[in-house]
Parts: C-alpha cells; sequence; structure tokens
C-alpha cells in the first residue's frame, strides 16, 4: 500500500504464481483422432501402428504401380500427380483449420519447393531402373549425404561412432549394389545416380526448413501446401515443355485404374509424413528414425512376398551391415549409449594398441640389429 492508501501489486509475484501453474498440453492427434487421453506409452504404440500401416501402403502401391505393364517410363508424371493430390489435401487442411497466412518468403518456398521436387520425383523414377528393395536400402543412407553435406558446407564435426556408422552403410550399399548388378535384370547404373540424387536432396531439404520453420514460426500444413503447389508447377511447365505430360495422360487415359492406386499412394504419404511429425513431437525424433527405420525393412520383406524377384543371400548380408549402421547412427544421438559405446572402444582399443605398439618396437630393433 503507498502513501495514499492504494494498493499496488507486485507484478514478478503475479507472474512467479502463473508459472507454478500447469502447462497446458498440445492436444496430440492421429490421423485426426485426439489421442491426449491416452498414456505415453499407448500414445507412442499407437503412433508406430500408424506409420506401419500408412507407410507399407505407401511402398506397396509404389511398387504395385511401376509394375503395371508399359508405366516405367512415367515416373515423372506420377510425381506430378502425386505433387497435385497433396496440393489439394494441404489447401482442405488448411481452409478446414482456418490457419494464419503465410510466413515463410516465397524465395525460400522456390527452394523448398525444387528440393522436394528433386527428392519425389527422382525418387519416383528410380523404380524405372532399380527394384524396390534397392531403393529403400539406399534410403535407408541418408546420413551419409548429410555427414557429407554438413562438413562441407556448415564445417560441423562429427564423432568418431558416426564415421564408423557411415562406414558400414557405405559397405552395406556397395555389397548390396554389387549383388543386384548380378542377378536383377532392372539394375541400372542411372537408377543408382537418380536415387543418389534423390538422397543429395533430401538431406538438403531438411536443413533448409528446420532453418525456415524455427525463424518465421511456420505450421507444417503451410510448408506442406506452398512446397508442393510450387513444385507442381514447376515439374508442370517442364513436362509440358518437353511433352511427357501428354504422353502421361494418354497413357493414363487407357489405364484408369492407376489414377486409383495413385490417389491412395498420395493419400497414405500425406498421412504418414503427418504421423511421423506427431511422432517427432511426442516422443522425440530418435524414436521417430528408429520406427521408420523398421518400417522400411518390413516394407524390404513384403515386397518380396508380394512381388516376384530375385533373391541371393548377399542381400541378407548387405542388409545386415547397413542395420549395423543405422544403429550406429541412433547410438551416437543417445548421451547415454554413446558414452557407454566410447567406453568400451576405448577398452577394446588400448590392448590393440599396445600391441602394435610392442610389434613396431620390436621390428625397429630388428632391423637395427
Amino acid at each position: 500500500m503507498d502513501h495514499r492508501g492504494a494498493t499496488i501489486l507486485d507484478v514478478s509475484k503475479l507472474r512467479k504464481a502463473d508459472s507454478l501453474l500447469p502447462e497446458r498440453r498440445q492436444d496430440v492427434t492421429v490421423l485426426y483422432v485426439n489421442i491426449t487421453s491416452l498414456s505415453p506409452n499407448l500414445q507412442f504404440l499407437v503412433c508406430c501402428l500408424a506409420v506401419f500401416v500408412l507407410y507399407v501402403i505407401y511402398g506397396y502401391l509404389q511398387e504395385l504401380i511401376f509394375t503395371q505393364e508399359g508405366f516405367k517410363p512415367y515416373g515423372w508424371y506420377l510425381t506430378l500427380v502425386q505433387f497435385a493430390m497433396y496440393t489439394v489435401m494441404a489447401f482442405a487442411e488448411t481452409r478446414t483449420l482456418s490457419t494464419a497466412k503465410r510466413r515463410i518468403p516465397l524465395k525460400t518456398y522456390a527452394l523448398l519447393a525444387l528440393l522436394t521436387l528433386g527428392t519425389m520425383g527422382f525418387s519416383n523414377s528410380s523404380l524405372s531402373y532399380l527394384n524396390y528393395p534397392m531403393q529403400v536400402i539406399f534410403k535407408c543412407c541418408k546420413l551419409i549425404p548429410v555427414m557429407i553435406g554438413s562438413i562441407l558446407i556448415q564445417r560441423k564435426k562429427y564423432k568418431p561412432i558416426d564415421f564408423i556408422a557411415a562406414f558400414f552403410m557405405c559397405a552395406g550399399l556397395s555389397y548390396f549394389t554389387l549383388a543386384d548388378s548380378q542377378i536383377s535384370p532392372n539394375f541400372s547404373l542411372v537408377g543408382v545416380a537418380m536415387i543418389s540424387c534423390a538422397l543429395l536432396c533430401d538431406a538438403a531439404i531438411g536443413n533448409v526448413q528446420e532453418k525456415s520453420m524455427k525463424t518465421y514460426s511456420a505450421s507444417n500444413i503451410e510448408v506442406v501446401l506452398y512446397s508442393y503447389s510450387i513444385g507442381f508447377l514447376y515439374l508442370f511447365v517442364v513436362m509440358l515443355f518437353t511433352g511427357d505430360f501428354w504422353s502421361g495422360l494418354v497413357f493414363c487415359a487407357d489405364k484408369p485404374v492407376i489414377y486409383g492406386y495413385a490417389f491412395l499412394f498420395s493419400l497414405s504419404g500425406y498421412l504418414g509424413v503427418n504421423v511421423v511429425l506427431t511422432l517427432v513431437r511426442t516422443c522425440g525424433a530418435l524414436a521417430a528414425v528408429t520406427v521408420t527405420t523398421c518400417r522400411k525393412a518390413v516394407s524390404i520383406i513384403i515386397s518380396f512376398i508380394f512381388f516376384s524377384k530375385p533373391f541371393t543371400i548377399q542381400y541378407l548380408w548387405a542388409g545386415l551391415l547397413v542395420v549395423l549402421g543405422i544403429y550406429l547412427n541412433l547410438v551416437s544421438k543417445n548421451q547415454t549409449l554413446s558414452k557407454k559405446f566410447s567406453y568400451w572402444m576405448e577398452r577394446l582399443w588400448k590392448p590393440l594398441g599396445v600391441r602394435f605398439y610392442q610389434y613396431k618396437r620390436i621390428r625397429t630393433i630388428e632391423t637395427t640389429v
């Protein structure tokens, strides 16, 4: 109370009291169903189930489309249809949720759209030259271009375990590629180049998306809407000039079932992206990477079950090398596991280092004598 008898409120005490109140948790939705009331473990299980179901369907339909007779030259037309459907879905979701106006500048979206187009376009088109398991194995090794880009562009430093993980991934990729080139009738270096370009674009797009979304506080829906709509315009103009749009339109007009497959393919992919983002927000990026990696393994198994293709035991050994690399990458992101790994590597290397030093010393003495 001041000298005039008026009561003075202490704002600092009010702020302190407000900070003691429980924060309102952000709602957790999976496929537009609110699951906030479920326990964290049940939320994780629901997200995992949704990711597996949606992306297994996505992979199955993608391979099914390319097994249609005569469709293989029209991978970019499928990408155009996919971008159009993603745009419509994102626009409908934006209108339904009444989201705010665009926050990220159009010049940033111009780059994002180009990278998104490269990622999905080259990925789809690579199936004209590679079998599906080969494509998925390459997708599992995104760490390699991410590391190269971060070292060259951001001068980022990595731990030894990351380089070991990249080594196992490279070894697995090389072994898988060698095995595939020997037995697969669809193997082509053009396909390897395409999926490699898709990986490079995918590695770059993550950094651009993360930086722009944090800088401008943009929503996921906004990024999806503008990235895919601008990417659709890019591809549509290019395909008009090359004539690929009309040839793809005529081919699919004779086989309208492809549009049905493409719709389900796009729907499962669009919903899958939303579920993965929910998984990242609720359980963290490490859990999301683990779940999506396991999903890719299931997709490869389903591919061999439902689609006839040659198989060799070398696929299994190559896949295990890639899985080991992925596991080491996951370990590097977990501080506790990373410390344990470093401890055991140090214990393993110490006696080897001593023996190498003793051997080198003996050889030096023998040479001197």
